[in-house]
This record gives structure tokens, C-alpha cells and sequence, in this order.
């Protein structure tokens, strides 16, 4: 009878830690301009930074609701961790949450540190990835299980874009 009631408890530990993982896109709840966030002065040297610090990931395993390199990053774990580390900027670990934050750029506007996002599970901002320039991006794909770089005009990636976001101000 413990057993099993140790068996239950241990059941529903996990699956609270599962729905407390889950990276990648519900709403937004912090809006810019909020006393909360408060978007750095624009800088090409801050987003280069954080395109280096990203290279620096590149073929780091991805891992649902992963938050630092040891274990595991997804998309939205990648880019919190990467603007904590490269520039001090701390993010949620929730992709839609992060687009909420960010300053709406147009695409022909990209910059190396800006972000890219994509609706890629039937609802908005399920993805996002680091824009290093070329029409290309550092993410963290669950698909091929490494952090990577991709191309913007890939049909995929194409097809599912949706939003581009600066973390920096005008």
C-alpha cells in the first residue's frame, strides 16, 4: 500500500516537473516597456556577442525543457542562456514569452543577436532561433537532437516563419 502511494506521488512529481519544463510557446506575460524588462541600448557589438557565445553551442544536445549545455538545451533554453551569458540580459524560459519582450523588427531589418521566430506546433511562437546574418540562424531543433545553424529560405523554415523580435532598442 506505501508503495504504491510512493508510486503516485513519484507519478505526479514528474509530470509537475514536465508541465514546469515546458520551454516553448504559451503567451506572453511580460510586456515590453514593463517595469519588469527593459530592453539594453542598441549595440552591433552586443548581438555579435551573442552570436559568438551561440557558435559556441553549436552540436550542444537538445533536451525538452533543457537549461544549461551539461544537459541539454531547447530552443527557448538556448536563448535565455545565451543572453544571460553573453550580455546579462536574463529571459524567460518560454519562447512566446521571449517574443512578448522583444522590439517587432521587419525581416529585411535583421541584425546579427536579433531573434527569429516560428510557428511550428499550430500555434504562435513555438520556436525561435539566433539570427547570425546571411539569412541564416542558430536554434535548437528537436528534430535533429543538436544545436545547429539553418537557413531562413530552407522551405521549412520559410514556411513557418513568423515573427522577427530585437532584444536591443532603437
Amino acid at each position: 500500500m506505501m508503495q504504491k502511494t510512493l508510486s503516485r506521488l513519484l507519478q505526479a512529481s514528474f509530470l509537475l516537473a514536465v508541465l514546469l519544463a515546458a520551454g516553448c510557446g504559451t503567451s506572453p506575460s511580460v510586456r515590453p516597456g514593463s517595469a519588469q524588462f527593459k530592453l539594453p541600448a542598441a549595440n552591433p557589438a552586443l548581438g555579435r556577442e551573442v552570436v559568438m557565445y551561440a557558435f559556441g553551442l553549436i552540436n550542444t544536445d537538445y533536451r525538452f525543457g533543457g537549461s544549461n549545455p551539461e544537459s541539454g538545451l531547447d530552443c527557448s533554453g538556448m536563448v535565455s542562456y545565451i543572453f544571460e551569458n553573453a550580455v546579462g540580459l536574463k529571459l524567460p524560459h518560454n519562447a512566446a514569452q521571449i517574443a512578448g519582450l522583444g522590439r517587432d523588427i521587419d525581416m529585411d531589418d535583421l541584425r546579427p543577436g536579433d531573434l527569429v521566430f516560428f510557428n511550428t506546433e499550430h500555434r504562435p511562437f513555438s520556436h525561435v532561433g539566433i539570427y547570425i546574418g546571411n539569412n541564416r540562424f542558430i536554434h535548437a531543433p528537436s528534430s535533429n537532437g543538436k544545436i545547429k545553424i539553418s537557413s531562413l529560405k530552407n522551405s521549412y523554415y520559410a514556411h513557418h516563419l513568423e515573427a522577427a523580435r530585437s532584444l536591443f532598442s532603437k
